[in-house]
């Protein structure tokens, strides 16, 4: 019993040494931002300035105040200004309480649209804030709204 104790620990201490992971300089970490994303909707490698490019309007909106219980919706609009279609595979809430609707199908270049986003106020108050994550074939392929509100809880 004695043996394998050793062989446990021995293999404990082996472990935490070989995932220990190294420090490094911020200077020498590659930003997200700047991977290439080498191919179009279509599937055919994108030629230097025709990938898609999703313009907002606006990211962040605020709906004030608002009465718990209440549900609000918001569009934000954006344009494809690249030169390929433009996908959006997901669009993710940050929680059950928001819930976005997106295109499905391509996005032309030029042509624009929008991310519906209905949020529901049952149970929180006070100052709320919430995102959805879009995943597209842009670059950066993830974007983020955001919304906010300050909800008031009715007196009883």
């Amino acid at each position: 019993m004695k043996v394998v104790s050793k062989i446990v620990v021995g293999s404990i201490v082996l472990f935490s040494f070989s995932c220990k992971q190294e420090t490094k300089d911020s200077s020498s970490t590659i930003s997200t931002d700047v991977i290439n994303v080498p191919s179009t909707a279509s599937g055919k490698p994108a030629i230097p300035g025709s990938a898609p490019l999703m313009v907002f309007n606006e990211e962040k909106h605020d709906f004030g105040r608002i009465t718990q219980g209440e549900k609000v919706s918001y569009s934000f609009v954006f344009k494809n200004t690249g030169g390929s279609d433009l996908i959006i595979s997901s669009a993710q809430g940050s929680c059950g309480c928001t819930v976005p609707t997106f295109p499905k199908g391509p996005v032309k270049p030029g042509q624009e649209s929008k991310i519906d986003v209905v949020f529901n106020s049952e149970n929180k108050s006070g100052v709320v804030e919430k995102t959805v994550t879009l995943v597209t074939n842009c670059n950066p392929s993830t974007r983020i709204l955001t919304i906010s509100s300050i909800i008031n809880v009715p007196e009883e």
